[in-house]
Parts: structure tokens; sequence; C-alpha cells
């Protein structure tokens, strides 16, 4: 996604204001973005796709603003010097639509409607039809949220709520802060008639689901485990990351997951079947909060990092905890690698279209598999842990893992990771010699 995020600038906050009223509902939006200026800007981008535009102004002053497809370009009255802050205000009436993305494993994104209110489907560029932003993996800034319901509903968020205002025609003012920066791709932003249940993590770490108020205690099994969730990841890799989490439970269509900052959405039927299937997927989006989040990417081609990852412990775990093997689930993943690389691109060579494919959850997760068949168990986990601790808050990619795990390996894995990332062939496992894979035919 070449056109992904802006040059000239640097986004120091978000505040997003939202008078949210029904689902499906258009609403009266704003959005206030704070910057700084890396080189003199007679004009600047926001990726803002859809909606209805109303005002721009920079520093209080009105500014022009076209639409360049999904970019929003922006002509302050003045141009802005370099090193400069300025503040942005865009007024628009969103527009809460889905668009369907060209990978059809995402299918629709966006403004994703529940039966009495909304959740956010960013992943991966569809926060611009949610808000202006410089919208990159790698990109991040604290976000306020200022989110205005009907009275009777709740409004959630990415970290801390704030406080609440009731207004007197008895609508409710949420507002909450992000407490840390976040990618434009892990906004959340719920509302509905939501049970908010706290609990508490390892070392006190606040815990606080929201759960659609109908599905409260079908869903407290799988939810409660969180806290084993958590102490058994931070035995792995480290103290958790942020500082707080939860799970909010999806009350939609949407199939998938997603591991939005501090609070990842589960679909309700994740957490209404199998146990293993549903602790793999909680397993999964609590991971991505190590590597995905935290780390965040330097571009989506390195995207098999965060999902390779996230699959892995998510086998690891079910594993341990009555599952499938994962030498199984590996072999099985081996056994597809070619045919996998032929149809999705190998895993660091995806394309936009094949971007959430097989090959960036088990076809990533089997180069880590095949990481630590060649280094070692113990090497292995002193190669993850440093991974987390080393880039802990930062943007990093695939360069920067295999020179991390070269240097702790104290071996140059260039020439085993390159065949492994890149190129339409798998290379051999190593000890494995038994293992063989599907033949592709065009």
């Amino acid at each position: 996604m070449p056109l992904a995020g802006n040059g000239g600038y640097t986004v120091r906050r978000y505040t997003l204001d939202f008078d949210w009223r029904a689902p499906r509902t258009p609403f009266a939006a704003g959005a206030t973005v704070e910057a700084t200026a890396t080189q003199a800007l007679s004009r600047f981008d926001l990726d803002f796709a859809g909606n209805t535009l109303h005002r721009v102004t920079v520093d209080g002053a009105r500014a022009a603003a076209e639409r360049a497809g999904d970019e929003l370009v922006i002509t302050p009255a003045r141009p802005i010097p370099r090193g400069s802050a300025f503040t942005v205000r865009v007024d628009y009436t969103a527009d809460p639509t889905l668009r369907r993305h060209r990978d059809d494993a995402i299918q629709d994104y966006g403004w994703t409607p529940t039966p009495d209110g909304t959740v956010i489907c960013a992943q991966p560029d569809g926060a611009r039809l949610v808000f202006p932003a410089n919208d990159h993996p790698s990109l991040r800034a604290p976000v306020t949220f200022r989110i205005t319901t009907p009275a009777g509903l709740s409004a959630v968020a990415n970290g801390r709520l704030v406080g609440t205002h009731r207004r007197p025609d008895g609508r409710v003012r949420w507002t909450y802060d992000s407490e840390e920066p976040i990618a434009a791709q892990l906004v959340q932003m719920a509302i509905g008639k939501f049970t908010f249940v706290d609990s508490s993590g390892p070392r006190g770490l606040p815990v606080r689901d929201v759960v659609p108020d109908g599905l409260v205690s079908d869903t407290e099994e799988y939810r409660s485990l969180t806290r084993e969730h958590l102490a058994w990841l931070e035995r792995r890799l480290g103290p958790y990351p942020f500082r707080r989490y939860g799970v909010l439970v999806g009350d939609t269509d949407q199939p998938v997951a997603l591991e939005t900052q501090s609070l990842s959405v589960v679909p309700k039927d994740d957490l209404l079947g199998d146990r293993v299937d549903a602790e793999r997927n909680l397993v999964h989006e609590l991971t991505h909060h190590w590597t995905g989040d935290s780390i965040a990417l330097r571009r989506w081609s390195d995207l098999w990092l965060s999902e390779g990852h996230a699959r892995f412990y998510e086998r690891l775990y079910s594993e341990e905890h009555g599952g499938v093997s994962l030498e199984s689930a590996m072999r099985a993943a081996y056994e597809q690698h070619d045919r996998w690389r032929h149809d999705d691109g190998a895993p660091a060579e995806p394309t936009e279209a094949t971007l959430f494919r097989a090959m960036r959850y088990d076809g990533s997760a089997l180069v880590l598999y095949a990481l630590r068949e060649q280094v070692g168990s113990r090497a292995f986990d002193r190669i993850e842990r440093a991974w987390v601790t080393a880039y802990r808050g930062r943007a990093a990619g695939t360069g920067d893992f295999v020179a991390l795990a070269s240097r702790i390996a104290g071996e140059d894995l260039r020439p085993f990771l390159t065949p492994w990332l890149y190129g339409s062939r798998t290379p051999p496992m190593p000890g494995h010699p038994d293992w063989q894979v599907d033949p592709v035919e065009d």
C-alpha cells in the first residue's frame, strides 16, 4: 500500500469528537490534529475517505481542502515553517458505511454496525473511513476520544475512561485517553448497551471487558481466562507492555478478531463455542500486544512478524492446553507452504490483495518454528525476549528481526532466513528431513 501515510509532519495528538446517533445513521463529527512540520509545508495531506466534509482550519484560519482519492489535500492560508507546531481541525458528517477490502479475508471494514451501536474495524487502512489521520502502521500518536451517545447506551475506546458528562438533553459524553501512542489501524471505538466487567491481571494490571448486556454470562467462562493468558505470555515475552487490557465482545456479523490496542475485539461466536478454539483466538489477539501493537510494523510487508508471532504462541499455548501439537500444526503448514507461496506470496512478500491470507498466519509461524529448530529452543527464547524488549514502543521490520536474531544466536542468520522469507520455494526444515512440501501445479 504505497500511498498509506504522508510525509512532511509528525502528529503529536488526535482529538476525536463524535456525536453518535444510531446504527447506520450519519452524525456530526470533528477531528483535531496537533502536528509538527518536519519540512516547510505549503500544503499537506491527511488520509481521509468518504464522509461529508464541511470545514477545515489550520491554526484557526480557514484552509483550502480538496479530495484526491482517499487523500484530503489541505492548503493552509499561510505556509507552515519547518519545525513549527500547527493544529488542523476537520469538521465533517460521519457516514458510518463499510468498505470492501481487496483482500477478501478481511471482508468489510470501517464502521461496523451492531444491533444497537457500532464497533470499529480499521485494519489495515480503514481508519480513514472514520477520521482524518496519517494512516501508516509505523506512525503513532496519542488519541483523545470524546463520544456522545443517547441515554441508555455506553461508549468505549482504547485506553482509560477519563470521565462522563450528562447533557441537559440526556445524552452522555464519554471521554477516553489512549494513554499510549497508537497506530490508526489499532484504534477502537464502540457504542452499545454494554456491561463493563472489571478484574485484574498479574501485578494488579487493570482488566476491563466490555460485553453486550445479553452476552455477559454466556461469555464469562472464556473471558475469565485472561489472567491466565497474561501470566503465560509474560513468562515467555516479559511484562505486558500497556497499562490495561480487556476484551470487547463483538456482536457483529464480522467473523474477524482484532488486536485493537489495549482492547481486543473478539466476535461473540468465538466465545460461545469450543474451548480450545476460543483460547487460541484469545491468546492470538493478546500476543499481538507485544508483537504488532507495542512493536509497530515498519511497513505492511512486515506483517508476517505480527501475525506469525501471534499464531506461533497461540499454537504453542494450545499444545500445552489440550490442542493439536505445535509440531503437527507446523508439519501441516509445511506441506502447504509452496502452495501458499504461489497463491499468497512468500511470508515477507505479500500484495495488498493477499495481505491477510494463510501465509501470514501459519505460514509465517512456520518461519519462527524453523528458526527455533535451527538455533535451538534456548537461543530462540532469548531471541524472542530480546526482540520484544529492544523494540518495545518502536517500529521495526524484517531486517531488524534478522539482525537481532543473528546477534543473539551468535551467527549470521541471513543465509538461513532469507529463503524462508522470500522466494517461491520452501527450504528444507531443519531436523525434519522426512517433511515434504506438496507440489504446486500451475
